[in-house]
C-alpha cells in the first residue's frame, strides 16, 4: 500500500517537472522567434522603415504599431508567418502615410547647410582729436555771461567715421560757460572760456568732453588766447566773431598762436561771441554711439 502511494507522488512530481520543462523551453522558443523575425524586419529593404513591435506567446506572433505602405504590411506579415516555431501571426499594424513624408523630410533637414550668422553690428566710435564745428544759437560775452550757465548750438558740419554716418549736420549740441569775467574800463581783464557737454542724435543724448576754448583780454586792445584740454587744437572761432556779424561764414580754423575766440576783444570791448558764430571744438575722449539701425 505505501509502495502505490509513493508511486503516485514519483509520478506526479515528475510530471510537474515535464510540465515546467516545456513551459521554459516554450518561452525560450518565443523569445527566439521574437528576436529572428524583429531582425529580419529590420534588414528587409520593404519594412526597415517600420516602427513595429514583436511579440510572440506560444508560438503566436503579434504585430503592433505602423508601416510605411501597405507592401510594408505585407512583407512584415509574410515575415512573421515563415518564422519556423510560429503557430499564427496576429498583425494588428497600421499603415501610415505621413510617416513617408516626415522620413523624407529628416534626411533632407540633416543634409541642410547650417544657417549663415550675419555679423553683429559694431558701434560706432568718433575717436578723440574729431573736430566739432558748432554754430551757437545764442548769444555769448564776458560781461553777461556767468560761469556754469548752459548754451545750445548745432553741429554744422556732419562726422562720418570708417565711411559711415556718426553725427548729422544739424544735430543738437549742449555746451557751459566755463569761466566769465567782465573786463574793466581801466584795468583787469576779460575772460570767456567755453566747452561742450553733450550732444543728441535722434532720441538719444551722449555726454562728450572737448577742450575748452578760453580767451582774455588785458588792457585796451591787447588780448590772448590758449585751447585747453586738446593742446593747440583744441579749438578755434571759426567765423561770426563781434563785427562779422550774425550768420557769418564758416571760414579756415584759427591755428596755434592766433586769437582763437579773442578775436573779438579790441580796445574796450568785451570778449563777444554772437548768436550763430562758427566755432570748433575737439574731442579729448572718444564718443562711442550705438550701431545704425540698417
Amino acid at each position: 500500500m505505501c509502495h502505490s502511494r509513493n508511486s503516485a507522488v514519483l509520478i506526479l512530481l515528475f510530471s510537474v517537472l515535464i510540465g515546467l520543462s516545456v513551459a521554459c523551453s516554450r518561452r525560450t522558443s518565443d523569445d527566439k522567434i521574437t528576436k529572428d523575425i524583429q531582425e529580419k524586419v529590420a534588414t528587409d529593404p520593404e519594412t526597415k522603415d517600420s516602427q513595429v513591435a514583436v511579440a510572440a506567446k506560444d508560438g503566436k506572433v503579434t504585430l503592433t504599431g505602423k508601416v510605411r505602405t501597405k507592401n510594408a504590411q505585407k512583407k512584415l506579415e509574410q515575415i512573421a508567418s515563415e518564422e519556423p516555431g510560429g503557430s499564427g501571426v496576429d498583425d494588428q499594424t497600421t499603415v501610415d502615410p505621413e510617416m513617408t513624408a516626415s522620413q523624407q523630410i529628416a534626411p533632407a533637414m540633416a543634409a541642410a547647410p547650417p544657417p549663415v550668422e550675419r555679423p553683429k553690428p559694431q558701434p560706432i566710435v568718433v575717436p578723440s582729436g574729431t573736430v566739432l564745428t558748432v554754430r551757437t544759437s545764442q548769444g555769448l560775452s564776458s560781461k553777461t555771461s556767468q560761469a556754469g550757465q548752459t548754451f545750445l548750438a548745432t553741429l554744422a558740419q556732419p562726422i562720418s567715421v570708417e565711411g559711415r554716418r556718426a553725427l548729422p549736420t544739424g544735430a543738437t549740441v549742449s555746451g557751459k560757460v566755463v569761466s566769465a569775467k567782465a573786463k574793466g574800463k581801466i584795468k583787469g581783464e576779460g575772460e570767456l572760456s567755453l566747452a561742450l557737454t553733450s550732444i543728441s542724435v535722434g532720441d538719444h543724448t551722449y555726454q562728450i568732453q572737448t577742450g575748452v576754448l578760453s580767451a582774455t583780454a588785458k588792457g585796451k586792445g591787447k588780448r590772448t588766447a590758449v585751447a585747453t584740454g586738446g593742446g593747440a587744437a583744441g579749438g578755434a572761432l571759426i567765423g561770426g566773431i563781434a563785427g562779422g556779424g550774425k550768420g557769418a561764414g564758416i571760414g579756415a580754423l584759427i591755428g596755434a598762436g592766433a586769437g582763437l575766440i579773442g578775436g573779438a576783444a579790441t580796445g574796450n570791448k568785451q570778449i563777444e561771441i554772437p548768436a550763430e558764430s562758427a566755432l570748433g571744438f575737439t574731442l579729448t575722449e572718444p564718443l562711442t554711439l550705438p550701431p545704425p539701425n540698417d
